[in-house]
């Protein structure tokens, strides 16, 4: 019987033992699991990058419509000023001191030997500006328009002709609160008042007159 020998049997050992080394299969496992790691992170890391895209594009949208809402806000209330200056403006217009109605009342006051020489109109206005809206923790808190105050004074010279002059004065006084224009406009409590009555005088045709003034002080209007 043939003896058969395997000159190679001891190295195929030793290789068949590095195969099965644990620590080599440690290092191929570790190796594998460090590409698996690495894969997940850069998918991972490219999602990132997609969401941080698509969260820009967001943010650039919400600011262009912050800009666009706060542009509508801010034309909103140029256009509510607009409108309650064009309001007060109408009001002003409507309540206004006409000097053809002033006139025509004039021509009704009528007290028999007194002759009006001169009427003086003076109207003033006192401005307050305006406060704007204010925004706060609780909410908006409305802000107060401008307002103006108009004050309307007329001084009236006169002539009393009368055989006793002076004693139209008070006629005439009476007779001009009464008329409805004036009795509707003037002040309640100064509405008329004699600021001036002269002594008695002689005119060129040797009559005697006294000029008097009267002041009439119209109702304050603010608007």
């Amino acid at each position: 019987m043939a003896i058969r020998i395997n000159l190679l049997a001891e190295a195929l050992a030793d290789e068949d033992l590095r195969r099965r080394d644990p620590v080599k299969r440690a290092i191929i496992v570790g190796t594998l699991l460090v590409a698996i790691v690495l894969v997940w992170f850069s998918s991972i890391w490219l999602e990132t990058l997609l969401a941080n895209k698509k969260l820009g594009t967001l943010d650039a949208e919400i600011h262009t419509r912050t800009t666009e809402y706060a542009t509508v806000l801010a034309n909103q209330k140029k256009s509510t000023d607009m409108q309650k200056r064009l309001e007060s403006l109408q009001k002003l217009s409507a309540a206004r001191l006409l000097q053809g109605n002033l006139m025509e009342a004039f021509q009704k006051v009528y007290t028999p030997n007194v002759q009006v020489t001169r009427v003086r109109v003076d109207q003033s206005y006192i401005s307050r500006s305006g406060s704007p809206g204010v925004t706060n923790k609780f909410g908006v808190v409305p802000g107060k328009p401008g307002m103006s105050t108009e004050h309307i004074q007329i001084l009236i010279d006169a002539k009393d002709l009368s055989t006793n002059p002076g004693d139209q004065v008070n006629h005439y006084k009476d007779a001009l609160m009464a008329q409805p224009f004036f009795k509707a406009s003037l002040d309640r409590t100064n509405g008329v008042r004699l600021s001036n009555l002269s002594a008695p005088q002689t005119s060129l045709d040797s009559k005697p007159f006294v000029v008097f003034t009267l002041e009439c002080n119209f109702s304050d209007l603010t608007r």
